[in-house]
């Protein structure tokens, strides 16, 4: 329940308001509901007794009047009505009593309405902040916390948990409120209508508990396991989308089919359980308390029939109705109780990522860089994802302001992690990176990351227009300056060329351009964002030989008078680097330019005679 607090003070909190006003008219409502069905007493009284009847019940009432407040009050209200039907008649007295049990009835559900009003402002203000402080955390969270964890099961605890949170937590929440202010108002009428026919009612109460109790706890287990199959099952989806052509030329459909069908076998047999647990709780005590009705009848008709204690035909019925009253919200707290325990599942997982520990982190006064003034180092750089598996072993190279470095290897050499480092995707294990002469560490992240920019091999795009794509990296940019970015980039052909030019939509993650078109926005965004520093992860290396030779002069205008770290497999695109760092199984073996690298003969000759190149 600790989850619960978190979220109720955190979310909650600031919406205390609705909060106490929704308490309020719950206990307008449930008070109105308990006066609705007492203020029919009079009514039935006028119908079951005549006149002698009625003078008979009066002087019971007097004697009574001066045993407590309440005797008093019900005598006092008593002689009204004898004094109302005396001087109008007994047909125009009915029709008033009638008017106001409806007057009652009316004010218990304008109640009703207003509480699940406030209600509904409590909560959907509550998800909205949530689902913004989620959005929020996963925008803050390093990239090697998406490494190890499912896209579908992130998605899962942004949608399906809050949404848990949002329509039954806080309805049991809210319940857990009103339903107990409800049975203590009946309970207070039924204790005034006859205390030892309450007491012989209140006997099933302890065993319902019992029973909800136990339905509960196991709701909770199976809630959180259906909640992390549900994002596996996302996660399947999500991969079978981005995946269906490697699916359909491997024909790989039947293997995707059985892991999917498994996927959902074990989803519907966990919802199964939970639906199953789930509606056991309200027939159960539904089931128990008619059969506390069937005694009460019983019981109560046997103090009637036998003439014992002040029961009369009227108020057995009153107490009947109230008894019946006193089941609903007996039922809608059992209810409540099951959500509970089902939603605390969502609220573990909700602030089990909210309180993700941030893994890149400032230091308490960062230094604020603003531009690069001499060089970058890497000095005996070490990392290694998992303990015991390092990926690069004393890495030390310099990159001079205005130069262009190019990091080549053979594939797992660690070049793309030096990358992810230099963007401070990732801390270092060992070692540093410095800036002139300052630690990444001790910068202040966003204003370093300004400095920086970067195109890799999978061009990120989103599903807007090519001129939001471009305006990425530069929000307050103008169209002339967008279209200057588009024509370094060598993207203002095609761009213009497009049904709708720069307001055309491209399609989830440019799906309706080529791999070369692609390539060229991403290009452009960087071009827009001017960035002293830039970072091209083999960004030529999935393009053919055309859109390979546009997006090398659009690179090309991109490094000019920048200061560039190119890591390149088509090593033809980097014989003109300032500098060249090979790398072998995460160490550097070489460096030099290209053609002293050719004259040592070493690993990098041996690369180039694999490529053919000349």
């Amino acid at each position: 329940m600790n989850s619960l607090k978190k979220i109720l003070l955190q979310f909650a909190l600031p919406y205390k308001k609705y909060f106490f006003l929704g308490i309020l008219f719950n206990v307008l409502y449930s008070l109105f509901a308990t006066v609705s069905v007492v203020s029919i007493k009079p009514v039935l009284d006028m119908l079951f007794g005549g006149g002698e009847q009625r003078q008979e019940t009066l002087a019971q009432m007097k004697e009574q009047a001066s045993r407590g407040f309440t005797d008093q009050l019900t005598y006092d209200l008593y002689l009204k009505v004898q004094e109302y039907i005396a001087a109008a008649g007994e047909k125009q007295t009915l029709a008033y009593l009638c008017l106001l049990v409806i007057v009652m009835f009316l004010l218990k559900n304008v109640a009703r309405f207003f509480a699940q009003y406030f209600i509904v402002l409590l909560r959907c203000g509550v998800s909205r902040d949530l689902r913004s402080a989620l959005y929020n955390k996963v925008l803050s969270l390093p990239v090697a916390y998406f490494t190890d964890r499912k896209k579908g099961d992130i998605m899962t605890r942004m949608s399906t948990d809050v949404s848990m949170i949002e329509g039954e937590l806080l309805n049991a929440v809210m319940e857990m409120w009103r339903t107990p202010l409800s049975i203590i108002f009946t309970l207070v009428a039924l204790f005034y209508i006859s205390p030892v026919l309450t007491m012989f009612s209140l006997m099933v109460l302890p065993i319902m508990a019992w029973v909800i109790s136990a339905i509960g706890k196991s709701l909770k287990r199976d809630a959180r396991r259906g909640l992390t199959e549900t994002g596996n099952l996302l996660s399947q989806i999500d991969e079978t989308l981005n995946g269906t052509k490697i699916i359909k030329i491997f024909n790989a459909e039947e293997t995707l089919k059985q892991r999917f069908r498994n996927s959902v076998n074990i989803l519907r047999r966990l919802s199964v359980n939970m639906m199953k647990k789930y509606e056991l709780a309200s027939p159960t005590s539904e089931f128990l308390g008619s059969v506390a009705l069937i005694f009460i009848t019983w019981y109560g008709g046997s103090l009637i029939l036998d003439g014992k204690g002040s029961l009369d035909a009227s108020y057995f019925l009153i107490f009947i109705a109230l008894f019946f009253q006193l089941l609903e919200p007996s039922k809608t707290l059992s209810n409540s109780i099951s959500n509970l325990h089902k939603g605390t599942a969502s609220t573990e997982r909700v602030i089990e990522t909210l309180e993700s520990h941030v893994q890149i982190e400032e230091i308490k006064n960062p230094v604020v860089l603003t531009e690069l003034r001499k060089e970058i180092c890497f000095n005996n750089v070490e990392f290694a994802y998992e303990e015991g598996h390092s990926i690069l072993r004393s890495v030390s190279f310099i990159v001079p302001k205005g130069k262009t470095i190019a990091i080549v290897g053979q594939s797992g050499s660690g070049k793309t992690t030096l990358a992810n480092l230099l963007a401070r995707f990732y801390d270092v294990s060992g070692g540093s990176i410095t800036i002139d002469g300052h630690d990444l560490r001790d910068l202040k992240l966003k204003d370093f990351r300004k400095l920086m920019g970067m195109v890799t091999q999978e061009s990120v795009l989103f599903n807007e227009t090519v001129f939001n794509n471009i305006c990425l990296s530069n929000p307050n940019a103008s169209k002339d300056e967008v279209v200057n970015a588009a024509k370094v980039a060598n993207a203002l052909e095609f761009i213009e060329q497009l049904p709708n030019g720069f307001d055309t939509f491209i399609g989830e993650g440019g799906s309706k351009l080529s791999g070369g078109q692609k390539q060229r926005i991403a290009i452009a965004r960087a071009v827009l964002k001017n960035p002293p520093i830039m970072i091209l992860d083999e960004a030529t290396s999935a393009l053919d030989t055309q859109s390979e030779r546009l997006v090398q002069e659009a690179l090309e205008n991109l490094m000019s008078n920048r200061t560039s770290l190119v890591i390149a497999h088509r090593l033809s695109t980097i014989v003109n680097s300032d500098l060249i760092v090979v790398m072998e199984r995460g160490k550097v073996i070489e460096q030099g330019t290209h053609t002293e690298l050719l004259e040592k003969d070493g690993m990098y000759k041996k690369l180039i005679d694999m490529q053919k190149f000349t």
